[in-house]
């Protein structure tokens, strides 16, 4: 579905790459990285709306792409009405219908201009379009930032909707772990603009324990492959490969950490 191999990109203070990522068909795929980690970059590397210095991009044709971004891209002043009119030639598969039925279905009034569109009507808004022209890949930037937990909740149920066709794709970037705990199949995760994780949420999370210590300090061959160790003054912390829960001192709990865990962690770095 999506395939960036070595893309780099250059900017003023940060530079994006090398990225080798793959997106499976037919999955959502999350991915997570800190403010200014470089998800926003490379989605528009993906996307073609910036490109790379160097480095390929294989994606599906834009037509079959649907974009969610975290302002939408339309005039401000069009009114709701005029945005389906405008994108309807664009798309081959557009139903006008459909873009009417969501609206309703989402309460986005039609008489109202882009500009009044409160964040979350404006990523539904957004999300009626892809809808509207069939979309096979949804690519959502911080979709769900600065909206309220029963508007995040609502536009993770309209993801999971959209997944009920297995030919579809969902890419979704975000820095809310939690959004992307509960519905990605596979995880990313970026740091200072490169790749330092992917694989299946599931089999991610089992190769880390996050361990709670007293006053036995870890072994120090151990202690040179944990993340984000901390001190403090009941004992210490630090996130764990699986394979050395085993060897842990008495005193000290494991626990399976959190996505956020792993994401802060993993940045932090050894």
């Amino acid at each position: 579905m999506i395939e960036l191999r070595g893309d780099t990109k250059h900017r003023p203070g940060f530079t994006l790459g090398p990225v080798d990522l793959t997106i499976k068909p037919g999955f959502v795929t999350g991915f997570v990285g800190a403010n200014g980690a470089g998800k926003t970059t490379t989605l528009k590397v993906l996307l073609g709306m910036v490109l790379p210095d160097a480095g390929e991009v294989s994606r599906p044709a834009m037509t079959d792409i649907g974009v969610v971004l975290d302002v939408p891209p339309y005039e401000p002043e069009w009114h709701v009405s005029t945005v389906g009119k405008v994108l309807a030639p664009f798309y081959p598969r557009w139903s006008d219908a459909t873009f009417q039925e969501l609206l309703g279905r989402f309460d986005v009034p039609l008489n109202r201009k882009v500009r009044t569109l409160s964040r979350g009507m404006a990523m539904k808004l957004q999300i009626a379009a892809a809808f509207a022209h069939d979309a096979r890949l949804l690519v959502l930037d911080e979709p769900t930032s600065g909206l309220d937990p029963l508007s995040r909740d609502e536009l993770v149920g309209i993801i999971g909707d959209f997944m009920m066709d297995e030919h579809r794709t969902v890419l979704f970037s975000s820095h809310i772990t939690s959004d992307i705990e509960r519905i990605a199949d596979y995880v990313a995760v970026i740091d200072k603009g490169q790749i330092i994780a992917h694989s299946e949420r599931s089999d991610l999370m089992d190769s880390y324990v996050l361990v709670r210590g007293g006053s036995t300090p870890l072994e120090t061959d151990i202690v040179s492959s944990a993340y984000g160790i901390r001190s403090h003054t009941s004992g210490w912390d630090a996130l764990l490969p699986a394979r050395y829960a085993s060897q842990i001192p008495a005193d000290a709990v494991a626990e399976p950490p959190s996505l956020d865990d792993l994401v802060v962690r993993i940045a932090k770095g050894h």
